[in-house]
């Protein structure tokens, strides 16, 4: 059972989001202050990343730790009311972040995930993430 009225759920979930969240920001100011310079949510085939770095061949995600259920992160714990619900949306995501990931490596481009938790850290090292975009490789930052 929730503790609020479906409306003022309704409202609050409306009120969330999706761009422009302060974990994006965070990690655009960093990139941009190493010198990178980036695209936002351009389109690729059939997906939005976060950012779009074409000189690199590089696009980011900047993953919320609850909306894409980040493994071990307590950030990402489940709600306890309508547990049926959120458990089949938040797969959705999961399975939709994996689905455009593998398409995007398939079209040859290198992934970056930078989770939420990753972003909360007092004193970011601008030198890690600089690595992970000069890499030719996919990864992953997290807490």
């Amino acid at each position: 059972m929730d503790i609020v009225s479906s409306e003022k759920r309704s409202q609050m979930m409306s009120s969330i989001k999706n761009k422009n969240t302060k974990p994006e920001i965070i990690v655009r100011k960093i990139i941009f202050d190493l010198g990178f310079r980036y695209r936002l949510n351009q389109k690729i085939g059939n997906t939005k990343p976060d950012l779009v770095l074409k000189k690199w061949n590089t696009c980011i995600f900047v993953h919320g730790c609850f909306w894409h259920q980040h493994h071990n992160c307590k950030i990402s714990s489940l709600p306890k009311s309508n547990k049926e619900f959120w458990e089949k949306k938040l797969i959705s995501n999961i399975d939709r972040d994996k689905k455009n990931i593998h398409y995007l490596n398939n079209l040859g481009w290198n992934v970056g995930v930078i989770w939420e938790c990753f972003t909360r850290k007092k004193n970011i090292d601008p030198l890690i993430l600089k690595s992970k975009i000069m890499s030719s490789n996919s990864w992953e930052l997290d807490c």
